[in-house]
C-alpha cells in the first residue's frame, strides 16, 4: 500500500467514523492567519525537494537556524526591556537584572524622548518618565550607565525617529568610559517605516528620516562595527493587530526598503548587511510562531541572494531578536499571564531567536515591579538550563505540520510581497494605506471572532472570575519631572552656549547637504547640547511627518 492510499484509507475507515461517534471542536480549524489546518498532514503534501528547503543550521537557506550549533553552544541573549523614571532609577534596575543573570540590557525610553522633545518641553508635561526613561543629555545617558561598563554589555536601545542622536549619545559615553566606539556591542531600532505604519513616533519625513538611518549604516560600518544599525520590526506590526503571515510580508518589504536606501546611497549590500537586525513577536498560535520564525529565516535569505545579490553568507542570514507579545497580556487574572509568556518565549526559542524578552505578567495594569521582571527573566532561564529544548538544534524540523505551516506562511508572504512591489515598494504601500488597511482589517476581524466567543481569552471570555488583583504595583514618583527640568537648567547654564549656537548652526548646514550627519551630531551631544535642541533644529530644516487620512 502506498503512503497516499494508507493516509486514505485511514481517513475512511479510522478517522471519519471516529468523528460522526465525537465530532470535533469545530466545524473548521485554522491559525490566526487563516491556514486551514487538517487533523494530520500527510507525507505526500511535503514537498520532496525537503532538504534543499531545509538544509542545515548555519547553511543556506538557514532554515533550522544561522548558526552552525545554535544554543548547544551559547543560550540566546536573555534581554529584558526596562526603563521608567529618571536616568538612576532605570540604572537601579539594569544592575539588578544583570545581577539576576540577564545577559544584555535593552532600553525603554519615555514618549517625549521617543519623539525628540526635552523633559522640559511644555509637550512633555505629565509624559516624562512614564512608559520608559527620560534621557534629554548626554549627562542623562551617563547616569543611565554608571557603574554599566559599555565594553563588557550588548545594549538595545528602542528608539526610532531621534536613533541617531541617541546613538550618539551612547558612543560619547563610552568614549568617556575609555572604551572605543569599536568595541560596542548592540542595537538601535532605528526603524522609521514601522512607525508611519504602526506605531507613530514619528519626527521628519520619509526623504529626510532614510536618509538619517542610511547615514548610520555608512557611520557604523566603519565606526561602530559590531554595532546592529537597525533593528527592522515586526513586533509593533503584530501588535497593531497584523497576523503571523502579514507580520513577515510587511516586516521583510520594509527590509527591502531599507537596503534599495542604502544600495542608492552608494553602499555595498556585502559591507552593511551583516549589520541589520530584525525583531519579531512571538504570539500564542504555537506552532505557527514557530514556523513563522523559520519561513522569515529562509524568505529573508533568497531574497538577499536573488533579489539583491549578496554573496557573503553574513548578508543572507536573517538574526532576531523576539518579545512576547504584550497584546496577548490580560488585566484579568494576571497570573494567567505567565502560562501565556512562557508558551511565546517557548515558541521563539524552537523558532532560533538570537535575543530574547519575556513579558510580565503584570504589564496589562502597570509598569512591571521587580519581583515580576523577576519571574519574566526566571521563565527564560527555566527553559534555557532545565527544559531540555536548547540541547538540539531545531528540533521540530520534520513535523509535517511544522513543516507545511513554513511553507505556506512564505507562500503568503510572497504573494504580498509581489502586491506591494507592484506598488511600487513599501513606502508607496504605505502612502496610499495598504499595509495600514490590510492590518486594521487582521484586527477588525481577530476582535470579531472574540466577541462572538469564536476565539477563547481565558478570563476574559471564558472561566471568568470575580477577582480583586492584589499584586504589587510600581508607581512613578511625579517629582521626576521636576528634578529632570532642575538638572536641565543647571546643564544649560553650565555649558558654553555660544558654542551651543555655533554648532546648532553646522548642524542645520550639514542636514540641508548631503555629507554624513553622524560626526556632527556626536560633536554637538559631547558639547552638551541637547536631544531636544538637536531634534528641534533638524525639524526647522526637514519640517515634521503629517499621516494621511484615508477615508
Amino acid at each position: 500500500m502506498t503512503e497516499q492510499n494508507h493516509f486514505e484509507n485511514w481517513q475512511e475507515k479510522v478517522y471519519k467514523p471516529a468523528i460522526a461517534k465525537f465530532p470535533e471542536r469545530k466545524a473548521e480549524f485554522t491559525t490566526d492567519s487563516g491556514i486551514p489546518l487538517k487533523a494530520v498532514i500527510p507525507p505526500s503534501e511535503i514537498p520532496v525537494d525537503r532538504e534543499a528547503s531545509l538544509g542545515y543550521p548555519g547553511e543556506y537557506p538557514y532554515t533550522r537556524g544561522v548558526q552552525p550549533t545554535m544554543y548547544r553552544g551559547k543560550l540566546w541573549t536573555m534581554r529584558q526591556y526596562a526603563g521608567y523614571s529618571s536616568a538612576a532609577e532605570s540604572n537601579k534596575r539594569y544592575r539588578f537584572l544583570l545581577e539576576q543573570g540577564q545577559t544584555g540590557l535593552s532600553v525603554a525610553f519615555d514618549l517625549p524622548t521617543q519623539i525628540g522633545y526635552d523633559a522640559d518641553d511644555p509637550i512633555a508635561l505629565g509624559e516624562v518618565g512614564k512608559v520608559g526613561v527620560s534621557i534629554s543629555s548626554i549627562e542623562d545617558m551617563e547616569t543611565l550607565f554608571t557603574d554599566i561598563p559599555l565594553d563588557k554589555v550588548s545594549t538595545s536601545m528602542t528608539i526610532n525617529a531621534p536613533a541617531a542622536v541617541l546613538l550618539a549619545m551612547y558612543i560619547a559615553v563610552a568614549k568617556k568610559q575609555g572604551v572605543p566606539s569599536s568595541a560596542l556591542r548592540g542595537t538601535i531600532q532605528n526603524d522609521i517605516l514601522k512607525e508611519y505604519i504602526a506605531r507613530g513616533t514619528y519626527i521628519f519625513p520619509p526623504t529626510p528620516s532614510m536618509r538619517l538611518i542610511t547615514d548610520i549604516f555608512q557611520y557604523c560600518q566603519t565606526e561602530v562595527p559590531n554595532w546592529n544599525t537597525i533593528s527592522i520590526s515586526g513586533y509593533h506590526i503584530r501588535e497593531a493587530g497584523s497576523t503571523a503571515v502579514q507580520e513577515v510580508a510587511f516586516t521583510l518589504a520594509n527590509a527591502i526598503a531599507y537596503i534599495e536606501a542604502a544600495i542608492r546611497a552608494g553602499m555595498d549590500v556585502d559591507k552593511f548587511a551583516s549589520q541589520l537586525s530584525f525583531f519579531f513577536n512571538s504570539h500564542n498560535n504555537f506552532l505557527e510562531e514557530v514556523a513563522k520564525f523559520r519561513a522569515a529565516r529562509r524568505l529573508y535569505a533568497k531574497i538577499m541572494k536573488e533579489r539583491f545579490g549578496s554573496k557573503l553568507p553574513n548578508s543572507q542570514k536573517l538574526r532576531f531578536h523576539t518579545q512576547t507579545a504584550g497584546s496577548t497580556l490580560t488585566a484579568q487574572q494576571p497570573e494567567n499571564n505567565v502560562v501565556r509568556v512562557t508558551l511565546q518565549a517557548l515558541a521563539a526559542v524552537l523558532g532560533g531567536t538570537q535575543s530574547l524578552h519575556t513579558n510580565s505578567m503584570d504589564e496589562a495594569l502597570w509598569l512591571p515591579t521587580e519581583k515580576s521582571v523577576q519571574v519574566a527573566l526566571r521563565t527564560q532561564q527555566i527553559i534555557g538550563y532545565e527544559s531540555g529544548v536548547a540541547d538540539t538544534i531545531d528540533p521540530l524540523a520534520g513535523s509535517y505540520m511544522v513543516e507545511y505551516l513554513t511553507d505556506e506562511i512564505e507562500k503568503r508572504a510572497v504573494e504580498y510581497l509581489q502586491k506591494i512591489d507592484e506598488m511600487g515598494g513599501a513606502l508607496k504601500a504605505i502612502e496610499n494605506g495598504f499595509i495600514q488597511g490590510e492590518i486594521q482589517n487582521a484586527a477588525f476581524a481577530a476582535q470579531r471572532r472574540l466577541e462572538n466567543n469564536e476565539d477563547i481569552v481565558v478570563g476574559v471570555n471564558k472561566f471568568m472570575v470575580d477577582e480583586k488583583i492584589e499584586l504589587e504595583s510600581l508607581k512613578i514618583d511625579p517629582k521626576i519631572e521636576s528634578e529632570q527640568r532642575e538638572r536641565l537648567a543647571a546643564l544649560r547654564a553650565g555649558r558654553d552656549n555660544v558654542l551651543v549656537e555655533s554648532l546648532l548652526d553646522r548642524l542645520e548646514k550639514a542636514a540641508q547637504g548631503d555629507d554624513n550627519m553622524m560626526p556632527i551630531i556626536i560633536e554637538c551631544v559631547e558639547n552638551k547640547l541637547t536631544l531636544g535642541e538637536i531634534c528641534g533644529r533638524l525639524r526647522k530644516v526637514w519640517g515634521e511627518y503629517r499621516a494621511p487620512t484615508f477615508i
